[in-house]
């Protein structure tokens, strides 16, 4: 199902919101709010709009001060803002952009006209989404890429310094996989890290793990909230099920089949700084003690 796109209508005329309801009611899902606090806090409710329509004059803040707002807070950064407003001299407008806004439309408006304007904004929302997909993602796996990675592992490092709980990190690496490039040639090496990843993908369903691919034939999945334990739990049914695809790997020299060694680390509390380096100790131990196993730091920092 398609959902149309969200569209939040501030503006503390009900003559104002009712023009612009029937204007664009067949459209959008649209949504309301008379003030600038009641603003801010519809702009953070799931699912978060799509794009806002700002009048500049409220009874608590003006629109300048609230598109500034939205601009500060990552919550609301990319949410595109049309300022909808009766002040139409050069200067306000200037500001209206000075602050983040994307488009300025003064009153009295034309259908036309901001119909054309919404869909202009939509559609380069749309395409800046999907660039910013594009470069987090490992083109051959679908996977966060190490660039998403890095990123996601220094904001969970400063969510875990601020807040406390819990953070693990599972290192994973295909054994002797360059001997398997090498036999069976790229392309079969290409399929056998997609299925791979496909297996690390599904072991993994709550919304705030990642799964990336870090390197050749190197994956990470970082795990909030996830202790020692429980990492180990999600890295040896990965293992158990990578082996269960008895993709053939005739140059292994432990296996018939292709496995993986994979290192864990945690952190509990403020201090995940070393989380990576400790990750990748236990993997070399895993890769050192003959391979196809779960190495598993020995304590939590």
């Amino acid at each position: 199902m398609i959902h149309q796109p969200i569209l939040l209508v501030v503006d503390d005329e009900p003559s104002n919101i009712e023009l612009l309801a029937v204007m664009l009611d067949d459209q959008y899902e649209l949504r309301f709010a008379v003030s600038g606090q009641d603003a801010l806090a519809a702009m953070k409710e799931l699912p978060k709009p799509d794009l806002v329509l700002l009048d500049v004059m409220l009874p608590d803040m003006n629109g300048y001060a609230i598109c500034q707002r939205m601009k500060e807070d990552p919550a609301t950064l990319d949410i595109p803002v049309i300022f909808v407003t009766s002040l139409g001299d050069p200067e306000q407008e200037e500001r209206g952009f000075s602050v983040g806004g994307a488009d300025y439309i003064v009153k009295p408006c034309r259908a036309l006209s901001i119909k054309a304007r919404i869909r202009n904004q939509l559609e380069m929302k749309r395409t800046r989404e999907l660039l910013h997909r594009l470069a987090i993602t490992d083109g051959l796996t679908s996977l966060a890429n190490r660039r998403h990675f890095d990123e996601a592992l220094k904001q969970e490092t400063q969510r875990l310094q601020r807040q406390g709980g819990q953070l693990s990190l599972v290192l994973i690496d295909v054994d002797f996989f360059k001997h398997f490039n090498d036999y069976y040639g790229h392309p079969a090496g290409d399929e056998c890290l997609k299925r791979i990843a496909a297996v690390i993908a599904a072991e993994l369903r709550r919304p705030a793990d990642l799964t990336a691919r870090i390197g050749g034939e190197e994956f990470a999945c970082l795990l909030p909230e996830t202790s020692l334990e429980g990492a180990y739990i999600v890295a040896e049914r990965i293992r158990k099920t990578v082996l269960s695809l008895k993709m053939p790997h005739q140059t292994s020299t432990i296996s018939e089949y292709v496995t993986v060694s994979m290192g864990i680390a945690a952190s509990h509390g403020s201090d995940a700084s070393p989380l990576y380096q400790r990750a990748d100790i236990q993997l070399y131990l895993a890769k050192t003690s003959g391979r196809n196993r779960v190495v598993q730091d020995v304590a939590v920092v």
